[in-house]
């Protein structure tokens, strides 16, 4: 019979806990334990729990661990995992699984009371102690439903802790371990904040792609949840995506930000509704127990409600309107302070635009200037210097044949200084601008460069398919591209192999230049001026091509560029 009157009040007291009546039902529990002393039976057992859980749910951690410790300790006495061989329990089947179902919660409040009072105290050690015990419960193995979502709680835990410690990798771990039990249980709600907690870690790693994924997949899969768990699961998720886009600088980042603020005001707007639904039904309650009390208070009730309920309306339509304006003022601040934020952003945007394709058009205006200089310099070399000096060298040897007897030895030395002049300016011209470029086109010129830059070091050969001529300036530049390419090759990749391709298809010049080098890494090297790489880069650009690089240190590199052809010009005779 005692046992009988045990098993009532624990019953009593753990009803008391459910309805949260807290003061009643750890009154209740108290006398238990007052009545039974100290017993090691499993009512006792129970209770303990039940008074853990009280001071938990009062944020009393400190009593709260009291409790739950005696409750882990009474279990880890007798073995949590061998209850059912002892002789006690043989005959109670359900024993062992209920037992160790709470044996498991206990640990998880422990070391969340530990976790809640670090964040009082700043305390390392009880940071320590909560992690300690979320781990106990991650390393016990059970198929049972029950267990494994306690399991995943603490793998949460223990990834919150690991973020705060910037452990970001490890709380990964942790979390994907949630998301695998959730996955597998079908609780998709949780399953999705799991995956937003990991969005949240490549958030705070700025890998901002990444989370934007894992952001978007936890979304889907909640879209079709209507419930309160699941909106308010999706008003959080919302929000996060809303800073990841911010961040990515993706306008999009306010449609979900608006989101958020519809879901959170929907929830609120639900919340108060409840509550007045509440006190509503508690007055009603009150009315018609009065009813049955008093005939004459029931009479004076009657005439008194239309009064209270319309003054209870009153009061919440003044609510709701203040509610409703201070929202208002709110949101209108924000999305003032948002389209200023969307407006700087496209007005930095434009002015980066514009500052772009402005360096593209003075360096390629610069390009095209120091190449018409060269031209022009080449021909004046060319036709001019190089005319006058065969004059002077003839009027030499006319002079020389006027001498009947001996020529002085100032005329053949003459001679030879205006030949070696004659041929240092053909040099001079051929390398500013290439003669047979000029005389049979891109094919030769290529053909003639790849010749003169091979030698014992680097063997460069060409593949020339169908190529013809083209409008001079446009052959002029992309020899010049095709050179600058090559001298990279001979100044740092030390390579002992090239090739040039270059062929016309469907209007288009495609060239390509590989070499065996040492290759580099794009990302570091690509924006050096040393390399030549954005002079370019603007000149294709302003010849409406493409331009691709790909490199790995120590496989080579191969530069494949794609150019629109321009027409040599036809000329028309009268």
């Amino acid at each position: 019979m005692k046992n009988d009157s045990l098993s009532f009040k624990y019953l009593k007291a753990k009803k008391l806990f459910d309805d949260k009546d807290y003061t009643k039902s750890l009154r209740t529990a108290f006398e238990i334990l007052k009545e039974n002393g100290n017993k090691n039976d499993k009512e006792i057992y129970r209770v303990n729990y039940l008074i853990g859980k009280i001071f938990y749910s009062t944020y009393d951690y400190k009593n709260a661990l009291r409790y739950l410790s005696l409750v882990v300790d009474f279990q880890e006495d007798i073995g949590v995992l061998e209850l059912d061989k002892r002789e006690n329990f043989k005959s109670d089947l359900n024993y062992n699984e209920e037992e160790n179902l709470i044996y498991l919660e206990s640990l998880l409040s422990i070391g969340s009371s530990y976790y809640k009072l670090n964040l009082n105290s700043g305390d390392k050690i009880k940071l320590d102690s909560a992690l300690y015990y979320y781990k106990k419960v991650a390393n016990y193995d059970s198929n049972k439903k029950e267990f494994k979502l306690i399991k995943a709680k603490s793998f949460n835990n223990i990834s919150a802790i690991l973020i705060n410690e910037s452990l970001y990798t490890e709380a990964r771990e942790y979390l994907l371990n949630a998301v695998e039990i959730y996955d597998d249980l079908n609780n998709k709600i949780n399953q999705a904040k799991s995956l937003g907690n990991i969005s949240s870690t490549y958030l705070l790693e700025e890998d901002y792609e990444k989370a934007k994924e894992t952001y978007f997949n936890a979304i889907e899969l909640i879209k079709n949840i209507k419930t309160d768990e699941a909106l308010i699961a999706k008003q959080d998720l919302y929000y996060n995506l809303a800073w990841n886009l911010y961040n990515m600088k993706d306008y999009k980042a306010y449609d979900y930000q608006e989101l958020s603020y519809n879901i959170k005001d929907s929830i609120r707007e639900k919340q108060f509704r409840g509550i007045i639904a509440e006190i509503n039904e508690k007055y009603n309650f009150d009315v018609k127990k009065n009813l049955l009390l008093k005939e004459e208070e029931n009479k004076r009730l009657k005439a008194q409600r239309p009064y209270w309920i319309i003054g209870g309306l009153l009061i919440a339509v003044i609510f709701f309107t203040l509610l409703y304006r201070v929202n208002l003022q709110s949101l209108k601040r924000k999305n003032l302070e948002l389209k200023f934020e969307k407006s700087q952003l496209a007005q930095s945007q434009q002015i980066d635009r514009i500052r772009s394709e402005s360096q593209t058009r003075i360096l390629n205006a610069t390009i095209d200037g120091k190449e018409t200089e060269r031209k022009q310099i080449a021909e004046t070399l060319h036709d001019s210097v190089s005319a006058l000096l065969s004059s002077a060298n003839l009027h030499l040897q006319a002079t020389k044949t006027a001498f009947n007897g001996k020529t002085p030895i100032e005329i053949d030395k003459t001679r030879d200084i205006i030949t070696e002049a004659s041929h240092k300016i053909r040099d001079l011209s051929h390398s500013l601008v290439s003669s047979i470029l000029l005389k049979f086109g891109l094919k030769f010129a290529i053909k003639d460069m790849a010749k003169k830059y091979s030698n014992s070091q680097i063997e460069i050969i060409t593949d020339i398919g169908s190529v013809r001529r083209y409008e001079q300036d446009f052959e002029i530049k992309v020899h010049n591209i095709t050179q600058e390419f090559l001298n990279n090759i001979l100044k740092h990749s030390k390579a002992t192999e090239a090739k040039i391709e270059l062929e016309e298809k469907d209007k288009k010049l495609y060239l390509k230049v590989t070499d065996n080098g040492k290759g580099f890494d794009k990302t570091k090297v690509i924006n050096k001026d040393g390399l030549g790489i954005n002079q370019i880069e603007a000149r294709i650009i302003v010849m409406k091509g493409k331009f691709v690089i790909d490199s790995e240190i120590g496989k080579g590199t191969s530069i494949s560029v794609e150019i629109p052809v321009k027409e040599k010009e036809v000329m028309h005779h009268a």
